[in-house]
């Protein structure tokens, strides 16, 4: 597949697969045209302009319903939700965008920003590290009568901006043949930003990472539009 036609499919796949490798694609373009006011999430979320070297889509818009994977233990139930389309409940509002790399064909990356209360942004931080510390043994999710088994996760270490972060590592099973799978989930004041890497190409050692320019771009430009 050339790498133009890789990066599109990609996007196509990047916030499904992640969510539980298993559900629909993006809903259309990210510069979809619109007459209403773009909310401060819409625009502090990345674009073209932002990453070049990706294809990039949107995804579901404000205020659509919440789909989430459900886990088959209830420790590792924060884990699960984070993957969805939005973090939890308490989410006022998520906008996502899907991208695909031109120069490492079959890496799928979804970015995400929510806007929550401070006091809600900062226990979900907490439900992820302590289920992080529960769930290294792996769990299972279920979406959409769907399932996907994560195994071998793992909390790594990544340098980023923001208040406070999470990060860590799984092989997700689907469909299929194992995949790695990187999710980050960074605090910046009230806002919760999620970044998930998914590498799709076989290739070994089998390894993903949220890629540096993704998150660094995207916690910088919402810290212009949105602020502290």
């Amino acid at each position: 597949m050339r790498p133009k036609a890789a990066a599109r499919a990609a996007v196509l796949t990047a916030t499904a697969l992640l969510a539980a490798a298993c559900a629909g694609p993006p809903d259309g373009p990210a510069e979809s045209v619109s007459t209403r006011k773009p909310t401060a999430l819409e625009r502090a979320a990345l674009t073209a302009d932002d990453v070049p070297g990706y294809e990039i889509s949107g995804a579901p818009s404000p205020g659509e319903t919440r789909n989430a994977p459900r886990a088959d233990r209830a420790d590792c139930a924060p884990l699960a939700e984070v993957m969805g389309t939005a973090p939890d409940d308490r989410a006022r509002a998520t906008v996502s965008r899907g991208l695909g790399s031109r120069r490492s064909p079959g890496l799928a990356v979804s970015a995400s920003l929510s806007a929550y209360s401070a006091a809600d942004a900062r226990r979900l931080m907490d439900g992820l590290r302590t289920a992080l510390a529960r769930c290294g043994a792996g769990f299972g999710t279920v979406l959409d009568g769907r399932g996907a088994v994560y195994r071998d996760v793992r909390a790594v270490t990544y340098e980023v901006a923001g208040d406070a972060s999470v990060s860590w590592t799984a092989s997700v099973f689907a469909q299929g043949a194992p995949a790695p799978v990187h999710i980050l989930v960074v605090r910046q004041g009230a806002t919760i930003v999620r970044f998930m890497a998914i590498d799709l190409s076989g290739r070994a050692p089998a390894a993903a990472s949220v890629p540096h320019d993704i998150a660094d771009r995207q916690l910088a430009k919402l810290i212009r539009t949105v602020g502290d």
